[in-house]
């Protein structure tokens, strides 16, 4: 017959003591440990230029692709098509590169990256915000390389550089509340792959059936319909405005709403399904 022992009161008190001295992450810690983080995805960027691949080429691809099968039987010329495309193409480019965001954070969890960070007494959120960070590179050049393909072909944004820069800097952002989306779709997908398939499944239609390429006015009742609610709409029409006007249309405030919405829903939800898994 086997013997319980009780613990002393002294080992009692001693695991109290450790229990009340392990570090308690504060805001500030969080926001270092976030930075870290984005510093780490640099570095691997670097190691990997072939991540720069996407956010390099389909810029120049897509705008010169779409300008040229599109610009004649939509607006009569490439020239008149410009200023109608590239914002579209500004937003396409830069919402597609943030699905790469999810798929690296599954590649990282199947090699076994985020097993180190069990043992760390470091904010849940760092591992998941760090390389979010670190991708706003990436988008801005996404977003940079289309403005400058779009002049080499003839494009002049009336919205001048502020315009322009604005422009881009929309973008950016809501590539960045996007991204969290696929960020949460990383946490619970079983595989890089399904990821992507499942983002692709998702941005794309949402790309496409937009105001991005076409004018609305020459869409279906029932598809316009669909496309003046469609989110990626209102972020298109507002980088128009922004670029070819320096419009801050009611536009810019849909589309920061319809970010803080993405990120309110799916942060916290990343950070849970994260947890989960830690």
């Amino acid at each position: 017959m086997s013997t319980v022992i009780a613990p002393s009161r002294e080992v009692v008190r001693a695991a109290e003591r450790v229990a009340a001295a392990r570090p308690r992450v504060s805001v500030g810690d969080t926001f270092s440990q976030t930075l870290m983080m984005a510093w780490r995805a640099l570095k691997k960027m670097r190691r990997n230029p072939e991540q720069f691949f996407d956010v390099a080429l389909q810029p120049l691809l897509f705008t010169a692709m779409f300008a040229f099968i599109f610009g004649g039987a939509i607006a009569g010329d490439v020239a008149s098509y410009l200023p109608l495309m590239i914002p579209g193409i500004v937003a396409q480019t830069v919402l597609t590169t943030c699905m790469a965001t999810g798929t690296q954070l599954r590649e990282d969890m199947e090699k076994g990256v985020f097993d180190r960070f069990k043992s760390l007494p470091i904010a849940r959120i760092a591992p998941l915000a760090g390389p979010m960070v670190a991708d706003l590179l990436r988008y801005t050049i996404a977003a940079t390389l289309t403005f400058a393909m779009g002049l080499v072909m003839g494009y002049r944004p009336d919205g001048g550089p502020a315009g322009v820069l604005a422009a881009i800097l929309l973008a950016v952002v809501t590539g960045w509340s996007l991204a969290w989306a696929f960020t949460w779709v990383g946490t619970i997908a079983r595989s890089a792959q399904a990821v992507q398939g499942i983002s692709m499944m998702i941005l794309f239609p949402l790309t496409f059936l937009s105001n991005a390429f076409v004018p609305v006015e020459t869409l279906p009742g029932w598809l316009a319909a669909f496309v003046r609610i469609n989110p990626v709409s209102h972020l298109v029409t507002a980088t128009r405005d922004l670029a070819n006007h320096a419009l801050v249309s009611g536009e810019v405030g849909w589309t920061l709403l319809a970010c803080a919405i993405v990120i309110a829903i799916f942060a916290p939800l990343s950070v849970r399904s994260y947890k989960r898994h830690m």
